[in-house]
């Protein structure tokens, strides 16, 4: 039994959906180990052909990591939570089977790294995507640094996580982060039609354009380390401390660069 998530499989079609609205679905450890589970139980099923990953409710896919929990790990905890967060997001991204994002609302921080390790992003109008992570003095720590630049290159790449800036669902598919804006009523329905489309093609095929694909990529371990110790660091700052209680605390951090 989920805690966290809520699981529909429909024609093929498993649908999961992060479910702690309380907390605008953030991640939080328990939801990653969940996650975990229920991709390695679609790469092992072979009635489940296709996924879709969105949020409950209609205010947020996913409005990133679970602050008060991340304030709470030491440097070496930090690290290895950004290398788990790697690794789950890597298990989507190298599924042999489509999974698509159904953006409902905030794809912020993780969130947004979540949406990126999908293999197609469709969004609803009101969707909103960011890495704000600048703003608690610390970096994207889930691969963000890494498929970001990949999506919408360097520069822009750079400065939305320099800046923290939130996009609208429009923008974000112009700079390529999103394939397909549609009216939040439809969101669902087009991921299934397109997941549909995509499954009556050679499953065989498919899972080799994704591994293709990936593969020319690829798993940059320096990147993905650099980002992992970089966020490990990050936390050990007084900044991080006060980005961390301006956050809880709703008002306007200020950071001193210690």
């Amino acid at each position: 039994m989920m805690q966290n998530l809520k699981i529909d499989h429909s024609e093929g079609i498993v649908t999961i959906t992060v479910s702690r609205p309380e907390a605008l679905n953030a991640l939080n450890l328990q939801t990653l180990s969940e996650l975990i589970t229920v991709l390695q139980q679609a790469y092992e099923h072979s009635d489940q052909r296709g996924i879709i990953i969105t949020g409950d409710g209609d205010k947020a896919f996913v409005a990133g990591a679970d602050i008060k929990e991340l304030s709470a790990l030491t440097h070496d905890q930090a690290r290895a939570f950004a290398q788990n967060g790697q690794r789950l997001f890597k298990l989507i991204e190298d599924c042999p089977k489509p999974v698509i994002a159904a953006v409902n609302g905030y794809a912020l921080g993780g969130g947004c790294e979540l949406a990126m390790a999908c293999h197609i992003r469709i969004a609803a109008g009101e969707a909103r995507f960011g890495q704000p992570e600048v703003n608690l003095g610390i970096i994207p720590g889930y691969g963000g640094t890494q498929r970001l630049t990949q999506l919408v290159g360097r520069g822009k790449a750079l400065e939305l996580m320099m800046t923290g800036d939130m996009i609208p669902a429009e923008e974000a598919k112009t700079i390529g982060l999103v394939n397909h804006v549609v009216a939040s009523q439809d969101l669902i329905t087009t991921c299934r039609k397109m997941l549909s489309r995509i499954l009556e093609k050679g499953p065989l095929a498919v899972s080799g354009v994704i591994s293709s694909v990936n593969a020319g990529f690829g798993f940059e371990k320096a990147g993905y380390d650099a980002e992992a110790d970089n966020l490990a660091r990050c936390t050990t700052t007084n900044d991080f401390k006060e980005g961390t209680d301006a956050f809880i605390n709703k008002r306007k951090p200020q950071f001193k660069g210690e």
